[in-house]
């Protein structure tokens, strides 16, 4: 009976010194919903090049600070595939204010879960070249299949959970985006962007000028599908196809002002004639809710505002608006 209970007496006290220690080590450890966005990303091998990247652009203290953050984060793959279409020999040769820019066309200042995501447009953290103020929209489309980012780029593991926010990992490096590319990735401007592509609109070349920086920054009063569907109505026009060809190019161009980022909040309450690129103007006023009274005093009001590109910013209206066709 001595022995036996000797015997329980050691292995009380072994059981009790592996209690203390596993409870020692449990506090030395560091899980992964405890670690930053930046180290979560230093400890996975395919996130080295973003994390060099933020390195390079010093942007590691932001990505470690308190906070929510939703990061999109590209694969080395991705960052492979981003320096070879753009002529970039390394990660070295892209200027440092480009890099960074990039990479916080990446980051929302928001924790967003995957059941968090809508389709619906959010604000990064980048700033383009159109807008010191504004900072640039990233447009989130959400299937049953997949999630989609700015219609670049997909979300191929996602909810990667860290202490100050989530990751969630890309397959593509989402470029800075033109007014060309929230035209291509909200498909409720796919009659917008067929009137621009329209073959017989080829010598305007519109998605050349609208994915470029000449004469911007420009601001896009972009009509939905629904828009176009109530024109070609209105006209008794068969489809898009049947409007003529120099109707259509004006018509486009009416849509457009050159040279001026004009955010909603820059709408004036009284009507004010705006010149547009067509060199005719249309009145716009913020009175009772945005609107714009066309040439033919045809009105068409503004649903959604400010959504911001790297060479101008588009709103959203709900009807097409027509100029002087004589």
């Amino acid at each position: 009976m001595k022995r036996l209970n000797q015997t329980l007496k050691v292995m009380s006290l072994l059981f009790l010194t592996f209690s203390v220690t596993s409870c020692d080590d449990d506090e030395g450890m560091v899980t992964p919903q405890e670690q930053t966005i930046a180290q979560l990303a230093s400890s996975r091998a395919e996130f080295s090049t973003l994390v060099t990247a933020l390195n390079k652009a010093g942007l590691t203290t932001t990505l470690n600070s308190s906070g929510n953050f939703t990061v999109f984060a590209p694969s080395n793959d991705a960052f492979n595939a981003f320096l070879s279409a753009n002529g970039f020999a390394n990660l070295d040769a892209v200027p440092i204010p480009l890099l960074k820019e990039i990479l916080l066309n990446h980051v929302i200042s928001d924790e967003l879960f995957s059941n968090e995501l809508s389709t619906s447009y959010v604000k990064t953290l980048a700033k383009g070249a159109a807008s010191t103020t504004n900072t640039l929209s990233m447009y989130v489309n959400v299937s049953p299949t997949e999630v989609r980012l700015n219609g670049v780029s997909t979300v191929t593991e996602a909810n990667i959970d860290a202490s100050n926010g989530v990751i969630h990992k890309v397959n593509t490096v989402i470029g800075l985006p033109t007014i060309v590319t929230h035209a291509t990735a909200n498909s409720n401007f796919s009659s917008l962007v067929a009137a621009l592509t329209r073959s017989d609109q080829a010598d305007q070349n519109f998605v050349g000028i609208l994915s470029g920086t000449m004469s911007s920054p420009f601001t896009v009063f972009a009509p939905t599908n629904a828009a176009f569907s109530s024109l070609l109505t209105e006209f008794s026009w068969a489809n898009l196809n049947a409007v003529p060809e120099t109707v259509l190019e004006k018509t486009l161009k009416y849509h457009v002002v050159t040279g001026s980022n004009i955010l909603a909040s820059d709408i004036p309450t009284t009507a004010t004639n705006i010149n547009t690129f067509l060199e005719q103007t249309f009145s716009v006023n913020a009175t009772g809710g945005a609107k714009i009274t066309d040439y033919n005093n045809r009105v068409s009001n503004i649903v959604a505002t400010d959504v911001q590109c790297d060479n101008g910013v588009i709103h959203v209206i709900d009807k097409v608006i027509v100029p002087n066709l004589n």
